[in-house]
């Protein structure tokens, strides 16, 4: 693949990589720093693009791994406050739904990275399976952890809206 193909792809599929950067990196500095790993590596790993799947799910495998490499090498402290400032909510939403939307992702920004992982890939639209091959796991296995997910996340976002 040609660079400048190489270029498009990720222009056009950029938003994968910043959701994946605001999520496992707190401040403005650290996603630079990893979305440009994100796309170092997308380069390096290029050629070994078969095709066998969708380049976005491709690109989800390579931004999540080195998301994860990322924050085990500088073992980082989120905190749910910065992680929620740091997220733009769209203006035409009415402000119960801002503060539904920012309970959510608190309680998202306290699950595991793997958890992370499924919820950014479930509210993408992604099905089970390209799920399941996105994480390399099955699709029962993603199954069963988004059912705990969703409850969990229910019971987490509605504790932090009762706290308010």
């Amino acid at each position: 693949m040609e660079e400048k193909e190489f270029i498009e792809l990720i222009t056009n599929h950029q938003r994968i990589i910043y959701k994946v950067c605001n999520l496992y990196a707190q401040s403005s500095t650290d996603k630079e720093d990893l979305f440009q790993e994100i796309t170092l590596n997308a380069w390096k790993g290029i050629r070994n693009f078969k095709g066998d799947s969708l380049f976005t799910t491709w690109l989800y495998r390579v931004a999540l791994n080195t998301a994860l490499t990322f924050k085990r090498k500088e073992n980082r402290q989120r905190k749910v406050d910065n992680a929620v400032d740091s997220l733009a909510f769209p203006h035409e939403q009415q402000p119960e739904a801002d503060e539904q939307l920012a309970a959510m992702y608190k309680a998202i920004n306290e699950l595991s990275d793997i958890d992370k992982a499924l919820i950014t890939l479930y509210l993408d639209d992604y099905n089970y399976s390209e799920m399941g091959n996105v994480l390399g796991i099955t699709a029962n296995n993603v199954a069963v952890k988004m059912n705990r997910l969703k409850k969990k996340l229910k019971e987490e976002s509605e504790k932090y809206l009762n706290n308010q």
